[in-house]
């Protein structure tokens, strides 16, 4: 189970990893109760699932073509080669990069979309790039040192380290050419030739083409050239037309996770350019960029630390080995693709694309987005038992037909035996033979629904692409599905429930309340200068003047911009305020403490401490408070009239931070290195500055969308970080809660009582819990175990480093794409894009959709199999003979494998889905409703094409025809359009299972009424057109009967 350091804060990723944990194995046993350990296919949660489960259900499934089957599941036999890969690379970098480099000087050519400049010389830099490059990687302090340090290396690079480079495109374009760009060559994605290769690579459909070559072959000896092609030729083009049509829309599927996957990787990150910070695409980074590091936050390139404070580097994505390195001056060489884990810091870049380590990895493996679903291998199950039941009836028509031949009990439409023995040629009877195993093979290409599984894959490529447009960015597929069950989410406040927009709305100086907030005239200068510069120096964020006297520009988080703003207002002078005293040490904010402190060293060498974090807590701290007057004043009185003032300030839903500082005396401060790196900055006796309260409104809608999740069987849950009592007024306007006389414990708690409670008691109250107030992560992550014990499936949002762990374990983690870091991102299944709550319903109404979509194709699929195995075997077994021929039953596996699951797979989400329950994990597939809809249509079509069968010539009047033949062929053809029409309006049925109008918003669906006009122009077009190839008669005449 992954864990979070009480104590600083610092995260321990080596779980995450490694993989799944055993802990994460034992829990899922825990969920998991009812699972039938003797069926592979029993698979209720494949995040985190063992290697040996999804290697067992694989084992399993009746495949006739594993390259398609399995070609969007997790490559095992891949993972362990990336592995070896990885560890090669580590060892072998340096010969990797050159050969790399040859070969992309000889091809001069990669993925389009991905420009990589090959590098050249230094040229307008005092440094060269194979000296800049080997320094990094090699990690050589002493070469660093003879560069006189970062501070050298800046100038050789000309780059400022304070106000970074220039944003001029020119000199961007420089250091391109002289030092490459952070970019790197990628695998090419699977061509529409690999497709069609994989199409044909079915068992079935190689059997079926051989057959179509020995017919051919015998066709021609036996009819000559003119007519004898017309057997075999007929299943060639058949078998080429579905190969075509599966490698179209397999190919299509593969564009669309193919630019998902370009989305994932095109992380936003913060650079100072010009002296402001700028948000830029990690792809835009250059050597000799400034880039500022925080906890959660990846190292977009090599590079060299200038400075930082507690920094730590998780370097296990790199390394292999799970463990925090911290940086310094004597270790300041940082990596690309390692997170930072704990602390602050600024790098300069030195090492780009695929100069870099990481850069050489990412050029050398191919991203494998397999990835199991729960719902793919329950349908590979369901598609493994109908394909046994097929093969079965395949197998029996097969027999039944060769005895009646071989036993003489076959006869052609003229009345003829077919066979007799001594009578009729070995060729001939050959030729039949092959006529009736192609015949069954066919049974079997229809009967094992290979597409079944990947009508998962079509819905999920279909939805994840409408949930980019609907701000959600899938990162795990199964997220989608997993999704439509959950039954509680436990959000955030701030950013999701919010709108994230922060401004100090009031203000208190001791007892004083500033009205307006940010009226200097109502303060002592000395409080005034003590704020801007605790304001100024403790914190994440930047104020940017620009020199032509244009608006102040603010960057951070929304709390450092509202604090920063309002001392701005104040008259905070921020470059002078930052100039005047020295960084001595740094502890930055912590989600546990909820608090971040910094030491300063002023011009007069006094050492100048300050606090900021959530007010009730630093004025715990508080010893003395100073007044608007400048005067220091005991705060043992005033403390409940302050405690009083936060908690109306928080009832009026708004966040309250405490501002403090104290005195410290140089004898107080470690003189040796290793004493002062782990020095604890002092928390007692502080002096308050000031207390303020920061207005973030609720989003609009939002309460619309947490009773759209009520109505849908979804409780939510917020958990926040905030002072309850502000929690309480957010829930209570959001509707969360419904009311004030719901906000009781246990409805609503605090984090530190909710962890004091034992494992059982939090199971318990876990369920009654609407409202978390002052949770720290590990908080969450216990909610999350508890809910998910008594049995919910859990979605969980967090933006934060230390909300990775709960993430992780969550059912489905939901990481905000704008204030979200790396480490939270990547530990999530989806990204909210805009930090919206009301995304966050819209992915439910997709996961649900994904669900339904599935069972409207089974139904669909299942009808149909149904039906041509009922009338098939039954005519088989009565006349020797079947009524729809291999390339008809081709024809009818395309309209149904791909064709149908086109237009069911892609039906978007209807109001509808959002006023049931969520489908419980352990659901059957085919419920109730579907079986009714199935049989009745099954029954209706075998009723209707067995009469057709039997009784077809009384029906089309065509008894008395004189051509035997000519009759039996007009009334083939009319029971293989019946066969086909009736599954063109099944897909109607099938859309809507539940309803009894079935056109319901059809019309709106442009994409299903397409597929639908297509497939009967199709039909139309195949019978008017090609005759010879389905042994039919054209449509004339049978529009001619009388």
């Amino acid at each position: 189970m992954s864990s979070v350091s009480s104590g600083n804060g610092l995260l321990h990723l080596e779980d995450m990893e490694a993989g799944p944990s055993k802990d994460n194995d034992d829990l899922n046993n825990h969920l998991d109760p009812d699972a039938d350990p003797s069926n592979p296919f029993d698979i209720a949660h494949t995040k985190n699932a063992p290697l040996e489960t999804l290697q067992r259900w694989r084992q399993a499934a009746l495949v006739l073509n594993a390259s398609r089957r399995f070609r969007y599941t997790l490559d095992l036999r891949k993972e362990e080669e990336k592995e070896q890969r990885k560890r090669m690379i580590r060892a072998h970098a340096q010969v990797i990069r050159a050969a790399l480099l040859f070969k992309l000087a000889g091809e001069k050519q990669i993925v389009p979309g991905t420009p990589v400049a090959l590098p050249v010389a230094g040229g307008d830099y005092a440094i060269e790039l194979e000296q800049l490059a080997s320094m990094t990687r090699d990690h050589k302090l002493s070469a660093l040192q003879q560069y006189d340090g970062v501070k050298g290396l800046s100038g050789l690079l000309r780059t400022n380290l304070e106000l970074g480079i220039n944003e001029d495109e020119a000199d961007l374009l420089k250091r391109r050419n002289a030092f490459g760009s952070n970019t790197y060559p990628r695998k090419k994605g699977r061509s529409f030739w690999r497709f069609l290769w994989e199409a044909w690579q079915d068992l079935t459909l190689i059997i079926l083409i051989i057959a179509a070559a020995v017919s051919l072959g015998l066709g021609i000896k036996t009819e000559g050239l003119e007519e004898g092609w017309y057997d075999g030729g007929s299943i060639f083009f058949a078998v080429f037309l579905v190969i075509v049509v599966t490698a179209t829309s397999d190919y299509r599927q593969s564009l669309q996770f193919q630019n998902l996957s370009e989305e994932k990787r095109n992380i936003q990150i913060e650079v100072m350019r010009g002296g402001r910070t700028v948000k830029i695409s990690i792809y835009d980074v250059v050597v000799g960029d400034v880039v500022p590091l925080k906890i959660g936050d990846q190292v977009p390139a090599d590079g060299i630390l200038i400075t930082g404070h507690s920094l730590a580097i998780d370097e296990s994505s790199m390394t292999g080995e799970s463990k925090i390195v911290h940086k310094d001056q004597k270790e300041p060489f940082l990596m690309s693709g390692c997170k930072v884990a704990d602390g602050v810091g600024t790098m300069l870049v030195t090492g780009v694309g695929i100069n870099t380590e990481w850069g050489l990895l990412m050029a050398s493996i191919s991203e494998d987005t397999g990835e199991e679903t729960p719902l793919q291998v329950r349908l590979n199950g369901v598609a493994t038992f109908i394909g046994i039941v097929g093969l079965a009836v395949a197998v029996s028509v097969l027999a039944v037909l060769l005895a009646r031949y071989f036993t003489g009990h076959t006869e052609d439409p003229n009345g003829n035996r077919e066979f007799i023995k001594g009578q009729t040629t070995v060729e001939d009877a050959f030729n039949d033979v092959v006529k009736i195993f192609t015949i069954a093979v066919t049974i079997i290409v229809v009967a094992v629904p290979e597409g079944l599984p990947l009508a998962v894959t079509l819905t999920l490529a279909y939805s994840m692409r409408k949930m980019m447009a609907d701000k959600a960015l899938v990162r795990r597929l199964s997220a989608c599905e997993t999704m439509g069950s959950a039954t509680t989410i436990c959000s955030d406040k701030t950013g999701t429930l919010t709108l994230n927009e922060m401004t100090v709305v009031e203000a208190f100086v001791g007892k004083k309340k500033i009205n307006p907030p940010a009226d200097s005239s109502q303060l002592h200068p000395s409080v005034v200068s003590l704020l801007s510069e605790g304001v100024a120096q403790n914190s994440t964020g930047n104020v940017f003047v620009p020199k032509d006297g244009g608006d102040v520009e603010i960057s951070g988080s929304p709390t450092e911009k509202a604090i920063l703003s309002w001392a701005v207002k104040l008259g905070m002078k921020y470059d002078v305020i930052r100039s005047e005293s020295t960084v001595l040490h740094v502890f930055p904010f912590n989600s546990e403490k909820k608090r971040g402190g910094v030491a300063l060293q002023l011009s007069d060498s006094q050492v100048h401490i300050h606090w900021k974090g959530a007010a009730e807590l630093v004025l715990a701290s508080c010893s003395r408070y100073l007044d608007s007057n400048g005067c220091l004043q005991s705060i043992d009185e005033e403390k409940d009239y302050l405690k009083a003032a936060i908690d109306e300030m928080a009832t009026s839903s708004l966040r309250c931070i405490a501002l403090a500082y104290r005195l410290c005396e140089k004898e107080e401060i470690p003189t040796d290195e290793e004493s002062f790196n782990r020095w604890v900055l002092p928390e007692d006796n502080l002096v308050l500055l000031a207390i303020v309260g920061i207005k973030d409104p609720c989003r609009p809608g939002v309460k619309d969308a947490v009773k759209i999740c009520m109505d849908a069987g979804v409780k939510v849950r917020m958990v926040t970080g905030d002072n309850i009592q502000t929690a309480k007024a957010i829930a209570l306007e959001c509707g969360i809660l419904s009311s004030a006389e719901d906000a009781t414990e246990p409805t609503i708690i605090e984090g530190r009582v909710f962890r004091a409670l034992s494992e059982k008691e939090r199971e318990q109250v876990a369920k009654k819990i609407t409202v978390m107030g002052r949770s720290s992560p590990n908080d969450k992550l216990l909610l999350v175990q508890a809910l998910r014990k008594g049995g919910d499936v859990v979605a969980v949002t967090g933006d934060g480093t230390n909300d990775a762990p709960a993430l992780h374990e969550a059912d489905i983690g939901l990481s905000m794409g704008i204030q979200g870091t790396e480490v939270a991102k990547e530990s999530s299944d989806i990204i909210i894009l805009d930090d919206n709550f009301a995304s966050v319903v819209k992915v439910i109404r997709w996961g649900r959709s994904v669900y339904a979509n599935i069972q409207k194709f089974i139904q669909f699929q299942l009808t149909v199999n149904v039906a041509a195995l009922v009338i098939n075997v039954v005519a088989a077994v009565s006349s020797g003979d079947v009524p729809l021929n291999s390339v008809q039953l081709l024809w009818v596996n395309l309209i149904m494998d791909t064709l149908g699951a086109l237009a069911l797979a892609t039906e978007p989400p209807t109001d509808n889905l959002m006023h049931k329950t969520p489908v419980g994990r352990r659901e059957p597939l085919i419920t109730n409703i579907m079986w009714r809809n199935l049989l009745i249509q099954a029954l209706y079509q075998v009723t209707v094409l067995l009469a057709l069968n039997f009784a077809g010539l009384s029906i089309l009047h065509l008894k008395d025809d004189g051509n035997r033949a000519h009759a039996f062929e007009v009334k083939n053809t009319v029971i293989f359009n019946a066969f086909v029409m009736c599954q063109i309006f099944n897909e109607f049925n099938a859309r809507k299972p539940e309803e009894i109008n079935c056109f319901k918003g059809v019309t709106k669906n442009y994409l299903f009424m397409g597929i639908v006009g297509f497939t009967f122009i199709l039909q139309v077009i195949n019978l008017t057109f090609f005759y010879y190839y389905y042994f039919c008669f054209s449509w004339a005449v049978m529009f001619d009967l009388r």
